[in-house]
């Protein structure tokens, strides 16, 4: 069995996908905040 050394695995695709994550999740909230103000403008 290999030796585990502590700290030495690469993390960059999870580093990206995480970042995507928040990207996408910001988008996604401000689209939300957006159709909520205009239906609360817009509504009769």
């Amino acid at each position: 069995m290999a030796e585990h050394k502590h700290g030495s695995m690469d993390t960059s695709d999870q580093q990206r996908t995480f970042d995507g994550f928040l990207k996408m999740s910001a988008r996604v909230a401000m689209v939300s905040i957006g159709a909520l103000v205009f239906m609360a403008v817009f509504n009769s």
